[in-house]
């Protein structure tokens, strides 16, 4: 059956999100767990923190107010009589904000009263009295004004909504407490260690969200419980909890966006790999991959592009290779093609010649005459010249591709050259060629035997394409130390596009269907062929007032010049 597979991109996302996503929940509830108990400790820490806070405001208040009950203490002794000192402190209490009333006590004159204390409270009528010696036998009772201590205890936490505190004498009663909670302050009294620890701040009746401390304040014999609310712990670690989530969302958010990106980046270099590949699949050894390169692409997706591209030019020399070769095969068999046909063509004409005229001579059956003898012998040794020719321009094609032509160059009279050529020219044909090359002409650096091959091709042509009864022009002429050989005649217009293939080989103007002249095809090519090996150049140039001309440029000789005899 078949099942669908992922892509790559698909593949990754969905790692990268298992990969993500799952150890973020795991470390989100471990972070979370470990950070509650962490809350929880902290708010007990900052329990005994605010605890330490409210003894040392009772401390500071109550010590302030020793001091002032001391000076008042100070007063009295110098006061004679008791109804002048009740009198002096009753002016105080009404002048006063923190003291509200005095009390001279004498202890022999009551039973319960304990003469090492300096703080007393009464919970019936919620008095608070601070007592000071005035000396042995008479005590000052100072009554408190227990708001104004209070608000001076609670002035720095007076914002705290999510603690209860409570301070309360040594008998439990309660003086002072802030967030006041009934139940809560009967629970705490209730839950009261029996043996409690001076002046240390600590933890006790421990429940999960309420951290409860007790101080006890030995030097004034006071009770400081803070009690932190369910309420106030869950708000902390919510929000704590909040915070966690909040930076994984945005971590597993930062992460999962870096992923897409770079899966991103990675499947537009990954579908140019595929692209390059279908490419080559279907033929195209040119296409190379061109990568979007970034500090997100993988360094093995670079090598692996730099490799695919050096492997496509390497295919796409190689088959350029190959075409070359299959094109050089093509004109192989064109080649082959085109001189069978030649051969059995051209060939056939001068041999059916000679063969027809020898088999006239031997013949004994009549009596041939000597002008016919004459005649049949010169149009044998015309056909036999003409074939070789025909046989010397086949031989000296391999030559001419193979860069392997032997060229003997010497200082030529380009005259005579000339004139030996039309001597070969005109032993088959009767056209007039004017020769207006003159005796004074410079000698040029040329073969002697190559060249006069070259005159006798360029005029057996242009004999073959002219007008009749128009005469072949030769003329010579010098320039930047180079012989211009300019061979004209009058013949047909030639397209310039045709002009230029006319160096090719087995190139005719008529083709096989329409020939009206003899000859190989081969003229033009061997002539180019022999004048560059010789270190010239050969041009063509067709007129529109029907003239054709064919200029060939060789380098003049000079007496101090090094002759190579290799082409």
């Amino acid at each position: 059956m078949f099942r669908k597979r992922l892509k790559i991109v698909e593949q990754i996302i969905i790692i990268s999100l298992i990969g993500v996503l799952v150890p973020s929940v795991i470390a989100w509830v471990v972070i979370n767990n470990v950070s509650q108990h962490s809350i929880r400790k902290e708010l007990g820490y900052s329990a005994q923190m605010f605890a330490r806070i409210i003894e040392n405001n009772i401390f500071s208040i109550i010590n302030s107010d020793q001091n002032r009950l001391n000076e008042i203490t100070i007063s009295l002794k110098h006061i004679k009589t008791e109804s002048a000192q009740n009198l002096m402190l009753k002016d105080i209490a009404i002048n006063s904000n923190v003291f509200k009333d005095f009390e001279i006590i004498h202890p022999s004159e009551q039973n319960n009263f304990e003469t090492e204390q300096n703080l007393e409270y009464n919970p019936e009528n919620e008095q608070l009295w601070l007592i000071k010696k005035i000396h042995d036998d008479k005590y000052l009772k100072a009554e408190v004004n227990t708001k104004v201590i209070k608000d001076n205890i609670f002035n720095n936490i007076s914002e705290e909504k999510g603690r209860r505190i409570y301070v309360v004498d040594k008998s439990g009663n309660l003086i002072f407490s802030h967030n006041y909670d009934e139940t809560d302050f009967n629970d705490c009294i209730k839950q009261l260690p029996v043996n409690l620890v001076n002046n240390i701040a600590t933890r006790f009746e421990e429940i999960k969200n309420q951290p409860r401390v007790y101080l006890k304040m030995d030097n004034v014999n006071l009770i400081i419980i803070v009690n932190t609310t369910e309420a106030l712990t869950k708000s902390t670690i919510n929000k704590a909890r909040i915070k966690i989530l909040l930076s994984f969302l945005i971590a597993a958010a930062i992460t999962i966006l870096l992923t897409l990106l770079y899966t991103y980046y990675l499947y537009i270099n990954i579908r140019q790999l595929f692209k390059g590949i279908i490419a080559i699949s279907k033929g195209n050894y040119k296409r190379q991959i061109s990568l979007l390169t970034n500090i997100f692409t993988p360094r093995e997706i670079i090598f692996l592009a730099d490799e695919f591209n050096k492997m496509v030019n390497e295919i796409n020399e190689s088959y350029k290779k190959l075409k070359q070769k299959n094109k050089e095969l093509k004109q192989l068999d064109n080649f082959r093609s085109n001189l069978v046909d030649t051969v059995s063509h051209e060939l056939r004409t001068p041999l059916t010649s000679i063969r027809g005229y020898t088999s006239r001579l031997l013949r004994t059956d009549i009596e041939i005459d000597e002008e016919t003898k004459h005649k049949s012998l010169l149009i044998i040794k015309q056909q036999s010249e003409r074939l070789s020719r025909m046989i010397e321009d086949l031989l000296v094609i391999p030559d001419i591709e193979g860069a392997k032509l032997n060229i003997n160059l010497e200082r030529v009279n380009i005259l005579n050259i000339i004139e030996a050529s039309i001597y070969s020219v005109k032993n088959i044909e009767t056209r007039p060629i004017e020769n207006e090359i003159t005796n004074d002409f410079p000698d040029i650096l040329a073969d002697k035997d190559r060249l006069e091959q070259v005159i006798i091709n360029i005029l057996g042509n242009a004999n073959k394409y002219a007008y009749p009864d128009t005469p072949i022009k030769i003329e010579a002429s010098t320039e930047n130390n180079r012989a211009i050989i300019k061979i004209s005649n009058q013949a047909d217009f030639i397209e310039k596009h045709v002009l230029n293939t006319l160096f090719d080989k087995f190139i005719r103007l008529d083709d096989k269907t329409t020939r009206t002249t003899r000859g190989t095809g081969l003229g033009l090519y061997i002539v180019k062929g022999l004048v560059e090996a010789m270190n010239g150049s050969v041009h063509l140039k067709s007129y529109t007032d029907n003239r054709f001309a064919v200029k060939i440029v060789l380098p003049l000789f000079k007496e101090s010049e090094n002759i190579n005899n290799e082409a």
